[in-house]
């Protein structure tokens, strides 16, 4: 994008100030002459592990920091080896948090063996300016500390620690395009479509590190999934804390079922995935456009949390368990084939045996494909954190217990439904209990093994599925 003598001649200091993303291509460049030195010194180039905790979207934002390590000139290398390690955290639960003050206690006797390495922190945990100072004080070997908002100045974070001995902290809010990104799959990307939320889930830490909603550009997005296509993705996986409020923060406002339709024009992309729907934003329009479309999976993420509507008011859900009924009610009429996945909280502080039945009901009558299930934790900083009647650990330990056990159950009926039909299943990988077979993904988002070699993988090919394992095929290719 940028020519290097070009780069060379940018004056970093003028005025006006050069603009995103030059400014970060110019410290890109002058990382890479401290990559030639550091090789030439040690015959060797610097390595770097990049690992990451937490989301789709803390995914997302590592593959952008690999890549502009890759532009820095970095070797990519595991964390053993490694002269500079990034931890991208999350901190939805406190014990994600203690996870990290953990790694980095290891690390801080291996960065004393070797003098060339360098620690960064990124991610929603250096969003919360308690654990800033925490590390200030505690872990002065951390060498950089960047938030969410901060992963477009990271070349400019690097060069400048590069050239002082002092701890780089960076906090910032603004969207910048056109970065480099290092995907772990070439024949799929995630994309980020906006940043930030809204909904302030009594729950939930995400609007507090995260920020506000903020909305991309749609012709940036398009364009971004255009330069994708054209080199080899054939699908993408729209990422947002709440994709159903897309739109409204743009100059001209636009919603999600718009954007989908401009998303649906572009040639050679073959599939559509998004996620996550917050149900109170789900509208007709993103319904029927999902009913219409070609290239949209036959897969929604629509977390409840909860069956019980007075626990969804505590929890600041903004629906009620009638209202989530019926919304399925109506997906499933437009849809009929579609895959319905869930999030569910137990133990959340006031929940009765009442309301524990309710959400037992809800999983009966959704009858989902899979759920993810949590066990309720306090989160300091959330305003259930402080709620009276937590509920004692015997008892959300139990209620677990028999709504993993339900969940299991359906889906397992669910999936079976499939036995013996045809799909097309896109070849993710060769398969991690046998080298003999792949795996694929179905538009319903559940997964086939069968036989088939590495020369499959990032092509779509229809298979038979043969045998229902509970949550995934045995298939054979057709």
């Amino acid at each position: 994008m940028y020519q290097e003598n070009d780069l060379e001649k940018i004056d970093i200091h003028a005025e006006p100030p050069i603009e995103e993303p030059a400014r970060q291509y110019y410290f890109m460049a002058k990382c890479r002459k401290w990559v030639k030195g550091f090789e030439q010194r040690n015959g060797r180039l610097p390595k770097s592990c990049v690992l990451n905790f937490g989301c789709q979207m803390n995914a997302r934002d590592s593959e952008k920091l690999r890549g502009i390590l890759r532009e820095m000139g970095y070797a990519e290398a595991s964390e053993e080896q490694a002269d500079f390690i990034i931890f991208n955290t999350c901190t939805v639960r406190e014990n994600a948090n203690t996870r990290v003050y953990g790694r980095l206690g290891q690390l801080k006797p291996q960065k004393k063996k070797n003098p060339h390495m360098m620690i960064g922190l990124c991610g929603c945990m250096m969003q919360e300016p308690e654990v800033v100072e925490k590390l200030k004080k505690s872990y002065r070997f951390v060498d950089i500390i960047f938030g969410t908002h901060n992963i477009f100045k990271f070349a400019e974070l690097v060069a400048t620690r590069l050239e002082s001995d002092r701890t780089v902290i960076e906090d910032t809010d603004q969207i910048v395009e056109d970065l480099p990104n290092e995907r772990k799959y070439t024949f799929k990307s995630g994309i980020n479509i906006m940043f930030g939320c809204n909904n302030f889930c009594s729950y939930c830490i995400v609007p507090y590190v995260r920020g506000r909603e903020r909305s991309r550009d749609p012709k940036a997005i398009v364009r971004e999934i255009e330069k994708l296509v054209a080199d080899g993705v054939s699908e993408v996986m729209l990422l947002g804390q709440n994709v159903n409020s897309y739109g409204k923060t743009l100059d001209t406002p636009m919603t999600f079922a718009q954007l989908l339709r401009e998303i649906e024009k572009i040639e050679g992309l073959h599939r559509i995935r998004f996620m996550t729907s917050h149900p109170k934003d789900l509208s007709d329009e993103l319904i029927e456009v999902m009913a219409d479309s070609k290239k949209i999976c036959k897969h929604l993420h629509l977390p409840v949390q909860s069956g019980s509507t007075n626990i969804l008011t505590k929890m600041n859900r903004k629906y009620t368990k009638e209202q989530y009924l019926n919304l399925v009610e109506k997906i499933r009429r437009a849809v009929p084939d579609i895959s319905l996945t869930t999030d569910i909280i137990v133990g959340f502080p006031g929940e009765t045996e009442e309301d524990f039945e309710e959400t037992l009901d809800v999983v009966r009558k959704v009858r989902y494909d899979s759920a993810f299930t949590f066990i309720y934790s306090k989160r300091t900083g959330t305003p259930a954190a402080v709620m009276e009647d937590q509920i004692p650990e015997d008892v959300i330990k139990n209620r677990f217990d028999r709504l993993l056990k339900e969940v299991q159950a359906i889906a397992a009926e669910t999936c079976a439904v499939h036995e013996g039909t045809v799909k097309e299943a896109l070849v993710e990988d060769i398969c991690d209990h046998d080298s003999e077979m792949v795996t694929g993904r179905l538009s319903n988002n559940l997964l086939v093994h069968f036989r088939g070699g590495k020369e499959l993988i990032g092509t779509y090919v229809d298979v038979e599925l043969s045998e229902c394992r509970g949550f995934y095929y045995i298939g054979a290719m057709r």
